[in-house]
């Protein structure tokens, strides 16, 4: 049965309400268990079950802080009855009632996991009123420790994984200034598979990379360090267009294995003295162009996104003729996907461009912080994905704060 929230004749003002699950087959010794919370004072809503099958579903369908538990059910008894009630509510206090004769019992229930253990027969309503505060208590202790190192261990799984996609740039005589920026897609979350990559090769050239694998998780972000680390190495080997994705699509195959994965990314080469930027979309979107008069998306030709299509090798290059002073923004659709404001339509790039058009340009890490505060205040949590952010400013020195 399910009983209405009680109050004990002795209850203190802003007493909490504990929600109580007696599993119990004797109906004798839950009448006595039930006149003894209420003797206790404390505020509490109790339901009883005579089983551990139909505790599972009073379990499935009501948040518990307290389980009192019998340990000779007629489905489960002993350590198995704590082991199985464990399992089914993990951070739930539970207090095991024993017999007068199991002496060992109780201390063993607590070796399993149960918070503490009552004798009956020798249960009074003040040890009832300490035993159940306290258990509660120590439970919600102990959840809270396992979230707090779950946290700690995300955030440091996080900053080794954010050490392989988010890199040093490697840059010796460029004068460009470069901005990165990666957020995953879920508070707390792990990072993803967007990576990105800035060097300068020996003969001058600035070489960028900017890319996101399919799927979310530990598996897509371990393949996007791997494709990011493998064109580095390549760049820097002097590979360069069709000839790097290809490397690069291979590598992606044979670390993906049997996993159905891809990547789409963009590769640039931005040549200063020649003035021209060299662009290859791997099924990627074209990088946005700002220049004194504004920002604007760039036209370029498309190619497959790699591991979709291996035998194509098609990624077609698309130069571009660059201003004196300007930057080039490269990023992943996570930026884009997002909903726009209150509307169920997305944001778009051109929502992304009517962001851009409202903000200050004259610094760029500013710019791009900004652009992604809005572009997430925007979407209101409603789409989940991790942004990636590369920019790519060349010409007059940005002034900064």
């Amino acid at each position: 049965m399910t009983a209405a929230t009680v109050t004990g004749p002795a209850a203190a003002a802003g007493e909490p309400t504990y929600r109580i699950l007696l599993i119990e087959d004797d109906l004798g010794d839950a009448l006595l268990v039930e006149e003894l919370l209420y003797d206790t004072g404390l505020r509490y809503e109790l339901i009883t079950r005579p089983t551990l099958a139909e505790a599972r579903t009073a379990l499935a369908g009501t948040a518990i802080d307290c389980i009192l538990l019998d340990l000779h059910l007629p489905d489960v008894s002993g350590i198995d009855a704590v082991a199985a009630v464990r399992a089914l509510a993990p951070h739930t206090a539970v207090i095991v009632l024993t017999g007068l004769s199991e002496a060992q019992a109780g201390t063993d229930a607590m070796a399993a996991g149960a918070q503490d253990y009552l004798v009956k027969g020798k249960v009074e309503a003040d040890l009832l009123y300490r035993t159940v505060r306290y258990a509660v208590y120590r439970s919600q202790t102990e959840r809270a420790g396992a979230e707090a190192q779950a946290a700690r261990l995300r955030a440091e799984e996080n900053a080794r994984l954010e050490r392989g996609l988010l890199p040093q740039p490697i840059l010796d005589t460029s004068t460009v200034t470069v901005t990165s920026r990666y957020l995953p897609g879920a508070s707390m979350a792990l990072l993803g598979g967007d990576f990105l990559d800035v060097v300068e090769g020996d003969e001058g050239l600035l070489h960028a990379v900017i890319g996101d694998v399919s799927g979310h998780g530990p598996d897509a972000a371990a393949l996007g360090v791997c494709l990011r680390i493998a064109w580095r190495s390549l760049v820097l080997g002097g590979h360069r267009g069709e000839d790097l994705l290809h490397l690069m699509e291979r590598i992606l195959i044979a670390e993906r294995g049997t996993r159905h994965m891809f990547a789409t990314c963009t590769i640039l080469t931005l040549d200063q003295k020649a003035a021209t930027a060299t662009l290859h979309l791997a099924g990627h979107h074209e990088p946005l162009l700002t220049t004194p008069e504004g920002t604007r998306e760039l036209t370029a030709a498309h190619g497959v996104a790699l591991g979709i299509a291996p035998e194509l090798r098609s990624w077609p290059a698309t130069v571009l003729a660059l201003p004196a002073t300007g930057a080039l923004t490269l990023y992943t659709d996570g930026l884009t996907e997002g909903h726009n404001g209150a509307t169920k339509e997305r944001l778009g790039v051109e929502g992304l461009l009517a962001l851009i058009g409202n903000q200050p340009t004259a610094d760029p890490a500013a710019h791009v912080d900004l652009l992604i505060k809005e572009a997430n205040e925007l979407n209101a949590g409603r789409h989940t994905d991790d942004v990636a952010v590369l920019r790519l400013d060349w010409g007059a020195r940005p002034t900064r704060p």
